[in-house]
């Protein structure tokens, strides 16, 4: 009896332990043997992304395919701020996962296998396109290589892709789930409800007037996504609208090749002409050996108003990493209206496809009269640079350039002008303005510091030729303006507010001269910092309807500095470097 009694205890702990495994446990009533049967239910998968030197990853774009035939609906989730994410309620079987981040190249981990009732644990090791050349290099040269294994993809070997299991009570969980892991999916429609000109002075751009825009992410299969865009203008006496298409084959902005394709018609007054373009732009990446990367790309602009204008404008950009802490750069570009990518605080207008789309809508160059026809500012850089990170958290930028400008574009107010050489704006008295050719060789020293992960400070100095009005003013103001070297110095900060979450950006830039032109036009683009002072904010709404709500407010020139009186034989005209402008609205992503 005694013998009998342990057995009956020890069954009694198996099924006790059976039982707390997810396995049920039944009876048969003939013989009183116990049974176990499977107790099947969804899966769970969670996992933490890191870059090489083990620091997690926040925001980037996680995606768990089915490795099933007919399976195209994908789960797709956000790391959080320890660069964890989490998915439930899987389906057995084998998933692929995709992650994309901005700076770093798409990785791939497949077949990770869900089990019933049991959560898998991925660890997901991302790495930038230098170190992926590195690793390449470093493979012994007869080592095959799999055909597939390079196509802007950088997968690991099994060896060092650990997946972990464990039950849903166990102790042994080591990673943190209790921190929010349940982030929204990337939005797939955004919309923009603004007022205000981003590049006033120009019929080639978006007007001042209430407009709404509109950009749409469709997945084309696989990994390829078309973005659509629109906006309209709402203006009884000048409307306007533009759309756009963008092509993203990668299915990730900045990470591969993307073609752009952009129409836009505007109506320049009741009784004005009509402005209509094209602009087509294509670009790519090419890794050159084992330190070098290619960025190479051109766009064509096609512009019609009354008569025809058009213009090819190439780019070309070579990285070579020197050193683990030094990057050398040359490039050449053509100078165009459309922003160049930053590593700004506010990263999400940089790496969002859907705000990249909109911005395409507004990426004509300016539009000026030359001799009663239309021509285009155009013209080239060529620059030599060094970067140098200062740690974790800052970059030194030392560059030496060259500007080879055809048409400057000059900006400026005044009535009564002659119309074949100066383009008025129906909104204002306003005008754009060929101020001619000009060539100058100039220097920028840029230094970024991240001084929190909320607070980042950029400082610029930049030396470098602008147009400037020589004494002579009795002849036509283009005789009128001549080349001249101007130093520059300016700073930005970007902060975010803790409680209330607003984003506040303000900048300013002095120049020490008389400039009717920009210094340094290329170094504007590339650290978003505007002569004078700047004030942006973006403010989160609370969540009303569909989607996240957000107020932005932009103000250039806020103190109108600048302005210069000229009196030549085409009248008395104001000319400045930068308009005095307002643009705000709403914006909504769902």
């Amino acid at each position: 009896m005694k013998q009998i009694g342990l057995l009956n205890l020890g069954a009694v702990t198996l099924a006790m332990f059976l039982s707390s495994s997810g396995v049920c446990l039944a009876r048969n009533s003939a013989d009183g043997q116990i049974k176990t049967e499977s107790k099947t239910g969804p899966g769970k998968m969670a996992g933490v992304v890191l870059d090489a030197t083990g620091t997690p990853q926040m925001g980037a774009s996680v995606e768990l395919l089915a490795e099933i035939s007919g399976a195209t609906v994908a789960r797709a989730l956000l790391t959080n701020t320890q660069g964890v994410f989490k998915g439930d309620k899987l389906a057995p079987g084998f998933y692929t996962v995709r992650v994309t981040l901005a700076g770093f190249l798409p990785t791939l981990e497949k077949h990770v296998r869900i089990n019933p009732n049991i959560t898998t644990v991925v660890r997901v090791e991302m790495e930038s396109m230098f170190a992926s050349l590195d690793q390449l290099r470093r493979q012994p040269i007869n080592t095959p290589v799999e055909g597939d294994d390079w196509k802007w993809v950088l997968r690991s070997a099994s060896a060092t892709r650990p997946v972990l299991e464990w039950m849903d009570d166990a102790e042994v969980l080591t990673a943190d789930t209790s921190m929010d892991m349940g982030r929204p999916r990337q939005p797939r429609t955004r919309m923009e409800f603004t007022d205000g000109a981003r590049h006033p002075g120009s019929g080639s751009n978006l007007v001042s007037a209430p407009a709404t825009a509109v950009a749409y992410d469709q997945k084309l299969g696989g990994t390829s996504r078309l973005i659509l865009a629109g906006q309209m203008s709402y203006d009884e006496d000048a409307p306007a609208g533009s759309i756009a298409t963008v092509w993203l084959p990668t299915g990730s902005l900045g990470a591969g090749p993307q073609t752009a394709l952009v129409l836009r018609e505007a109506k320049l007054g009741p009784e004005g002409p009509t402005f209509r373009g094209v602009r087509i732009n294509q670009g790519g990446a090419l890794a050159l050996g084992d330190r070098a990367i290619l960025s190479y790309g051109g766009e064509y602009v096609l512009v019609g108003i009354g008569a025809a204008a058009s213009s090819i404008r190439p780019r070309a950009k070579l990285d070579v990493r020197v050193s683990e802490n030094w990057t050398a750069t040359l490039m050449f570009t053509s100078l165009s209206n459309e922003p160049e990518p930053t590593e700004a605080l506010d990263d999400e207008r940089n790496n969002n496809a859907l705000v990249s789309a909109l911005d395409e809508l507004d990426g004509f160059p300016t539009l000026l009269w030359r001799g009663g026809k239309p021509v285009l500012q155009s013209g080239s850089h060529e620059e030599l640079a060094a970067d140098h990170k200062l740690g974790a958290r800052g970059k030194l930028e030392v560059a030496a350039f060259h500007d080879d400008n055809r048409h400057v574009a000059v900006f400026g107010h005044g009535s009564d002008l002659p119309s074949g050489e100066y383009f008025q704006d129906y909104f204002s008295n306003g005008f754009a303005y060929d101020g001619g050719s000009s060539s100058s060789w100039g220097t920028r020293v840029a230094l970024r510091e991240k001084l929190s992960d909320d607070v980042e400070v950029t400082a610029v100095y930049a030396f470098a030729g602008v147009l400037a009005p020589d004494d002579d003013l009795n002849g036509a103001l283009r005789n009128a303006l001549r080349t001249a070297p101007r130093h520059s110095l300016g700073g930005n900060v970007s902060a975010k507010i803790p409680h209330s979450k607003t984003r506040v950006e303000a900048g300013y830039k002095w120049v020490n001269g008389v400039a009717v032109s920009r210094v340094d036009m290329y170094g504007e683009a590339l650290y978003q910092l505007d002569p004078y002072l700047h004030v942006g904010l973006r403010q989160p709404l609370p969540s009303f309807g569909l989607g996240r709500w957000e107020a932005v407010a932009d103000c250039d020139n806020l103190l109108a500095q600048g302005n210069i009186s000229l009196i030549t034989r085409d009248g008395l005209t104001n000319l400045t470097p930068a308009f005095r402008s307002f643009r705000g609205g709403l914006n909504v992503q769902f």
